[in-house]
């Protein structure tokens, strides 16, 4: 049964949060706002949590899950960024970007594109995600929550209780997000591809 906490989407109350962030890091999965959508998130270093984590939204090894980190200085402890990526990232985080970047080793082979050694990687600009980053001190992994079968990402926090409660072991409810989703780029080749248009503005990557 999934424990429910509902916080202000701006100012959330820390007692709160610190009990969700306990479940998370003792293995468990929460369903997060993000400023994008809700999303599922677990530890960074959980084998079990993240092998959950893929089998309730049905996605493959091939399929990146995304590092949500705390500030650029954290996202480059995990990809391999050059001056002129750092400079792009710069101008867009925190933001509703995810940028696919080649892993350092500080990422498990496990949550990287198995043929290419490239993770997701984003700083989501929402109080509540971030203020969970401060206290758990490491990124977590994350997926946008769509339901199985479904194109949308949920953004009711009580459907997402009524439809995952028994696999899932937390819900943080602060209102509805934008259910947007992110703007995704690839980093990792010679030149920038966009993979996806979200919600995040292309001309302030000067793209």
């Amino acid at each position: 049964m999934a424990q429910y906490f509902e916080v202000h989407p701006d100012n959330p109350q820390a007692r709160l949060l610190k009990q969700a962030a306990q479940i998370i890091d003792k293995g468990g999965i929460a369903a997060i706002p993000t400023d994008s959508s809700y999303a599922l998130v677990c530890r960074l270093d959980d084998k079990n949590a993240a092998d959950q984590l893929r089998r309730i939204r049905q996605i493959d090894d091939k399929h990146h899950l995304t590092l949500l980190c705390r500030d650029l200085a954290e996202l480059a402890n995990y990809a391999k960024v050059d001056n002129h990526q750092y400079r792009m990232l710069k101008r867009a985080t925190p933001g509703p970007y995810t940028f696919i970047l080649e892993a350092t080793k500080e990422v498990p082979r496990r949550l990287s594109h198995p043929s290419r050694r490239t993770v997701g990687l984003r700083v989501p600009e929402h109080g509540v995600a971030q203020a969970l980053l401060e206290i758990l001190g490491q990124p977590l992994i994350g997926t946008t929550l769509i339901a199985p079968g479904e194109s949308e990402p949920m953004n009711d926090p009580q459907e997402i209780r009524e439809r995952f409660e028994h696999q899932i072991q937390a819900v943080v409810d602060a209102g509805a997000c934008p259910m947007e989703p992110t703007t995704v780029v690839d980093l990792s080749g010679p030149e920038p591809e966009v993979l996806r248009i979200g919600r995040g503005e292309l001309a302030k990557l000067g793209l």
